[in-house]
C-alpha cells in the first residue's frame, strides 16, 4: 500500500515492533506526575544521553519544562498494573495513590522497577502530536528481573505470548 496510512494502520504496522514498558515521572507543581511510554531509547555513550517521547497535551510533559528533570523507570512484568494507571487520563495525584516511589535527585523513581535512570533535560524538539526529550542521565538504578514488554497491543512478560 502507498500513501499515507490510517492511523489504525499505522498503530497496527508498528504494533509489531515490540517495545519496553516505562513510566516518566518528574517533579510537577503539585506533587508528582507521570504517564507511561514506550517511545524510550538509549541515544549517546559518550555521553549518557537518552530520548523520552512525550504526548503534547500531558500533564508530566509540563512537570518536564518546569523541572529539567525526569526519570524513567523500567517496569517489571508484574508492575502492569502502574502500566495501566500511568497512560490513563486521571489526575496525576490519582495515578500515585498508593504507588510506592521514592525520590532520586528531585524526581519520582517507581519503586520495584526493574531499571530507572533519573537525567537532565537537554533538549526538546517538536515531533508531531509529541515532544522529543533528550536527557544526559545523571543516576540509574533498580531492582533487576524481567522487564514488562509491549507488543501488538498487549503487555507481555519477556517471551511470554510473543509467538502467538
Amino acid at each position: 500500500m502507498t500513501g499515507t496510512p490510517q492511523i489504525s494502520e499505522y498503530r497496527r504496522a508498528i504494533g509489531h515492533f515490540a517495545t519496553g514498558v516505562t513510566v516518566v515521572t518528574s517533579a510537577g507543581a503539585g506533587g508528582p506526575v507521570g504517564l507511561t511510554a514506550n517511545a524510550v531509547c538509549s541515544l549517546s555513550l559518550q555521553p549518557r544521553l537518552m530520548i523520552v517521547c512525550l504526548d503534547l497535551g500531558s500533564n508530566t510533559l509540563a512537570a518536564v519544562r518546569d523541572c529539567g528533570r525526569l526519570a524513567v523507570n523500567v517496569l517489571a512484568h508484574e508492575q502492569q498494573e502502574l502500566a495501566v494507571r500511568f497512560a490513563g487520563k486521571q489526575a496525576d495525584g490519582a495515578k500515585f495513590t498508593d504507588v510506592a516511589h521514592h525520590t532520586v535527585e528531585n524526581v519520582p523513581v517507581l519503586d520495584g522497577a526493574v531499571a530507572w535512570l533519573t537525567g537532565t533535560v537537554r533538549e526538546l524538539l517538536p515531533g508531531g502530536d509529541h515532544v522529543i526529550g533528550i536527557a544526559e542521565v545523571s543516576a540509574v538504578g533498580g531492582a533487576g528481573g524481567d522487564p514488562l514488554v509491549y507488543y501488538r497491543g498487549a503487555y507481555h512478560g519477556l517471551g511470554e505470548g510473543l509467538l502467538d
